[in-house]
Formats: C-alpha cells, structure tokens, sequence
C-alpha cells in the first residue's frame, strides 16, 4: 500500500469512527444526549435520531470504495453536522477550551476528503 492510500484510509477510519461513535447515542436515544440536545441546544427530540441515522449512514458511505457521488454527498452532510453542531455549542454556551478536540476532527474530515480526491481521481 503507497504512503497516499495509506493515509487515506487511516484518516477516513478515524473521521468515521469518530462520526459513527457520536451517532450512536443519538440513535439509541440515550437520557444524556437527549437532555444536551433538547435541554441545553434547544433541538426537537425528533431531530436527534434523524441525525443519529444520517451521520451513521454518511460514515458508511465514505468507508465505501465505490459509489462516488453518495461519498461527496456524504462527506458535504458530514461537514455540514460538524459545523452545525459546533456553531450550536458556540451560540448557546460560548467557546469552551475543550472543544479544541474538534480541530483533530476536522482535520481528519478534511484529509480524508482531499485524499479521497487524490486516491479514487476519474
């Protein structure tokens, strides 16, 4: 495996996982992510399983070799949770220290999209 798939896949699984180890609350519907959506950010308790199921597919989809259009589509939904979530977060509670931790994620996203480009070009 050349240094480009290489990592191209280490990047896509990390930006993945991640995505899928937060969906997976969202989906189960549990009291903590619950009580932070609708108590804290304000969402319907019907949006946080839609999302849950939407992150859980898109991740899928990138882990996909093929389908090329669904994997740009996925990686656009994917960027646009991430930025939602973060900018919901910002204007309800201000920006905490903490939240650094999002910076590897994008990055992670972001390369994993660029190397997407590079590996799977027409």
């Amino acid at each position: 495996m050349n240094k480009t798939k290489l990592i191209y896949w280490i990047t896509t699984i990390l930006f993945s996982g991640f995505m899928i180890f937060s969906a997976i609350p969202n989906i189960m519907l549990n009291a903590e992510s619950k009580q932070f959506l609708t108590g804290y950010l304000g969402y319907p308790e019907y949006f946080i399983p839609f999302i849950g199921v939407a992150k859980l597919l898109g991740s899928v989809a990138i882990l996909i070799p093929s389908f090329k259009k669904i994997k740009e589509w996925a990686y656009a939904g994917l960027a646009f949770d991430l930025v939602g979530a973060m900018y919901s977060v910002i204007k309800v509670g201000g920006v905490d220290p903490g939240m650094s931790i999002m910076i590897l994620v994008f990055a992670a996203g972001i390369t994993s999209y660029i190397y997407n480009q590079k590996v799977y070009k027409a």
